[in-house]
């Protein structure tokens, strides 16, 4: 289905999530309609294992790769520069993405069996809670969706940590699941020793 444009909805590592096909411009917009989001808001992407980074990210910093080494897989979305031929529809002009690489087999078992990426923005229109059910996916969305893949409630009730990691040092855009201290805690152990 995702293969063919269409927009699934799945249960993430954090909350559901509409998924489709990072490259996939209409399927993109699509996502951005349902959820009546903002142009200047970029779209992240969840991939099935660390070499789907490769599509997406065009020269990770050290921070990026130390912090990925580090924390995935798991609830930390890391943003890097994007690569020139990632759609504006995801990057938002902003010419970054974020990615996250899920701790969940079965999540990232559905995303290797839908090409190795897809769009992981919550399911639910803009200024709505997140949908932590196949059920409330299917309130907000009706049959806009092409398919609901209902996996049971969201595990966690808090979003994942978003880091942006272009340069060496590490800026916290969003504090999740993960924190913050723990985050800086393993750069300050770990950095030095990279830069040196």
């Amino acid at each position: 289905m995702v293969a063919r444009g269409g927009v699934i909805a799945f249960r993430t590592d954090t909350f559901y999530g509409p998924g489709a096909n990072p490259f996939n411009v209409t399927a993109v917009q699509r996502i951005k309609e349902l959820k009546s989001r903002e142009e200047k808001k970029p779209i992240l992407i969840v991939i099935s294992d660390r070499e789907q980074l490769q599509r997406f990210i065009h020269e990770p910093s050290a921070t990026f790769n130390l912090l990925a080494e580090t924390f995935w897989p798991g609830p930390l979305t890391l943003i890097g520069q994007a690569k020139t031929d990632v759609p504006v529809e995801i990057t938002a002009g902003t010419e970054t993405v974020g990615i996250r690489l899920p701790s969940d087999d079965k999540v990232r078992a559905l995303i290797e069996a839908c090409g190795g990426a897809l769009t992981a923005t919550s399911a639910n229109p803009s200024n709505e809670a997140p949908a932590k059910t196949a059920a409330e996916v299917r309130a907000y969305f009706g049959d806009e969706i092409d398919l609901i893949v209902d996996d049971g409630a969201a595990r966690i009730d808090r979003p994942s940590t978003v880091v942006d990691a272009r340069a060496n040092e590490a800026k916290l855009i969003r504090e999740g699941v993960m924190a913050w201290a723990e985050i800086q805690k393993a750069l300050n152990r770990i950095l030095p020793l990279v830069e040196g």
